[in-house]
């Protein structure tokens, strides 16, 4: 992100749409947290925010507290253990489900989506029912990352898009506004993933519903402070939940077709002369 586009401040969003809130988990980000809700409220200030805290141990449910009695539009969700980002990001959204807003969006803690580009996300969001702030589509780029993170990003990606059969180019990404219908056409009762691999679950829950993914570039930045909590580690055992899924889904497919094929045959009126 250029640095006029960091200091050029809020940008006119579309308020046809209805309420909208941001969904921030947070574990350990008391480094962060300030600027980044500092940021996120003065690029969109017509946007609520909803910090869901897993029992940061550094107080950065502490710090939450005390942005949140100094901005109504900010709330804090506290849960007592760290039990996974999707965990907390499906807490965050059944809240705000609850509290009757129209679009969720979500983004990271750390400062590497930028809130500056929210509008961009919100200017799609009219033609569609999931925006995914892009790295890899065209426009899209990360800053400061090793070489080792990028590749296992665009690999981890591509094999995500051919092995599920999804046409998004960033089905990892977290930075993403769903509608409310969304969220309520996918089930959010029936998501188990908890991990990184939560993402891509939802995107392909999205498709598989018959709903649509729109993807717009971002530029994703490297955290300053605080440590990824993204390790090759964590990204091999997302690519074996997303193996499984894949797996499991053409073995349905298959299913299907066999069992569409023996219908057909079963309806099909024996000739004359032929023998079953």
């Amino acid at each position: 992100m250029s640095a006029a586009e960091h200091g050029r401040g809020a940008e006119a969003l579309d308020t046809t749409l209805g309420r909208v809130v941001v969904v921030v988990p947070t574990y350990n980000e008391a480094g962060n947290l300030r600027q980044v809700v500092g940021r996120l409220r003065r690029a969109a200030p017509e946007v609520d925010v909803l910090v869901v805290d897993d029992g940061s141990p550094d107080g950065t449910g502490d710090i939450a507290e005390e942005l949140a009695a100094k901005d109504p539009q900010l709330a804090v969700v506290h849960r007592s253990t760290k039990m996974g980002l999707g965990a907390a990001y499906l807490h965050g959204f059944r809240v705000a489900l609850a509290r009757g807003y129209d679009v969720i969006g979500e983004m990271d803690a750390d400062g590497s989506h930028q809130p500056e580009q929210l509008h961009r996300l919100m200017s799609a969001l009219p033609g569609a029912d999931l925006v995914i702030g892009s790295r890899w589509t065209r426009g899209g780029s990360v800053v400061n990352w090793p070489r080792w993170r990028q590749a296992l990003s665009r690999g981890g990606n591509l094999y995500t898009r051919r092995l599920l059969g999804i046409p998004v180019r960033d089905a990892t990404g977290g930075f993403r506004l769903y509608r409310r219908t969304t969220l309520e056409a996918i089930d959010l009762s029936r998501v188990e993933s908890t991990g990184y691999c939560f993402q891509a679950d939802l995107a392909w829950r999205v498709l598989q519903a018959g709903l649509l993914v729109c993807e717009v570039p971002i530029d994703f930045v490297e955290r300053v402070r605080g440590d990824s909590k993204m390790t090759p580690g964590v990204a091999a055992e997302s690519l074996r939940r997303i193996t499984l899924w894949g797996l499991r889904e053409r073995r349905d497919r298959i299913g299907r077709v066999l069992s569409k094929e023996r219908r057909r045959r079963s309806e099909t009126p024996v000739g004359r002369g032929e023998r079953r």
